[in-house]
């Protein structure tokens, strides 16, 4: 007669689940805080000086706390946009050419004199940046669902198709472009197209509160509405969510475009509420910035908002660091390069932790059917 394993593991139904999928990542923020700083130190600097350095740069005044604001705006949107496509087994790393669209679709209608109320070609611009990311994140998504293109590839291609066009279409002699300017770049938009500022000598717009207010239909929509249970289920068991009769072709193609409409509608905002025009290489790399983002949320869309502040927190932060503390300024996106190792780390640990568990269990569901067989033997 063989003995019952007893499981070394303590389950906790649902506050332990929740507990660990918020534990996981500040775990490996925490980590990654700790190796930047022994990077840090290694530099001459004491780690507590340029961290304290950073803390004052994003959080020191009323101005330094808008920029950090100002500056999650696109990282939320594109971070959710990434975060979706997480959540069904697919990545999405378009969202820089989705920007850039989303740009291109604003600058369209928003540089033109429409005679319109502000209202109305605000929501415009927006509305057109949205369609042309859409539009260009079918095409990934087509390649991937029915192609069997690697999506990686195709985005990660289509983004310097997206920068190239966009840097042909603001130089002269281009329709949008300004004519006679030292840079490449759009005419302005008009006055009636540009988000409004909240905060007057800031650069503070209302993208951040889009984003967060997106960030959280998206929470709702991916665990309460049937496209987010197919959503779901393609990404833990595809070949379960077909057979149970989802059109995974087809849902595939609608979360890259889903996350191709919020990219477009980061480059939108970032246009009409900061730069107010288009210019070549306006975007610098901020959609890679928003896959370190839904990697560090572990594709959570309310983790999204968390890791989206705390990423423009280092960005802002990292300035006065580099300001008063002589680091390279390229230390801070080694501690986010770093920190977003480590969540995966822990993640990877994490899963090995569950598999045990499952041998765990497979384990004394055979032993103890081994005893009741032998109970049943017994004469």
């Amino acid at each position: 007669m063989k003995t019952i394993k007893e499981s070394k593991f303590i389950r906790v139904p649902f506050i332990g689940e929740l507990f660990l999928g918020g534990a996981r990542p500040i775990l490996g923020i925490v980590l990654g805080l700790l190796a930047g700083g022994v990077l840090i130190a290694i530099s001459g600097v004491n780690p507590l000086t340029a961290y304290w350095a950073m803390m004052q740069g994003a959080f020191g005044n009323l101005q330094s706390f808008t920029n950090v604001l100002v500056r999650s705006s696109p990282l939320l949107l594109g971070g959710i946009g990434v975060a979706l496509g997480i959540k069904a087994g697919v990545w999405n790393t378009g969202v820089e050419g989705y920007m850039y669209l989303g740009a291109i679709g604003a600058a369209v209608v928003g540089i033109p004199a429409l005679s319109l109320p502000p209202v109305v070609h605000i929501i415009l611009t927006l509305i057109v940046g949205m369609v042309f990311g859409a539009i260009w994140g079918l095409i990934p998504g087509y390649l991937r669902a029915y192609r069997g293109v690697n999506e990686v590839t195709a985005t990660i291609m289509l983004n310097y198709v997206a920068m190239y066009l966009t840097n042909w279409l603001v130089s002269e002699p281009q329709p949008l472009a300004e004519f006679g300017s030292f840079y490449p770049m759009s005419k302005l938009l008009q006055e009636s197209a540009q988000l409004p500022i909240l905060m007057r000598g800031t650069s503070l717009h209302p993208g951040a509160f889009i984003g967060i207010v997106i960030c959280l239909l998206f929470h709702f929509v991916l665990f309460y509405t049937p496209f987010g249970f197919r959503t779901r289920m393609l990404g833990a068991n595809p070949n379960a969510a077909r057979y149970s009769g989802v059109n995974t072709n087809k849902q595939i193609v609608l979360i890259m475009m889903s996350g191709a409409m919020l990219g477009g509608l980061a480059g939108a905002i970032e246009v009409t509420g900061l730069k107010l025009r288009v210019y070549m290489d306006f975007v610098s790399g901020v959609g890679y910035e928003s896959v370190a983002v839904a990697l560090l949320a572990g594709g959570n869309p309310l983790g999204v908002i968390a890791a989206t502040f705390f990423l423009a927190f280092l960005k802002v932060g990292g300035t006065t660091m580099s300001i008063q503390t002589g680091i390279g300024a390229p230390m801070t996106d080694v501690i986010i390069a770093l920190c977003v190792l480590f969540v995966i780390g822990v993640g990877v640990s994490e899963r090995r932790r569950l598999e045990n568990v499952h041998d765990v269990d497979k384990t004394e569901t055979t032993d103890a059917s081994d005893i009741k067989g032998g109970e049943e033997n017994v004469v």
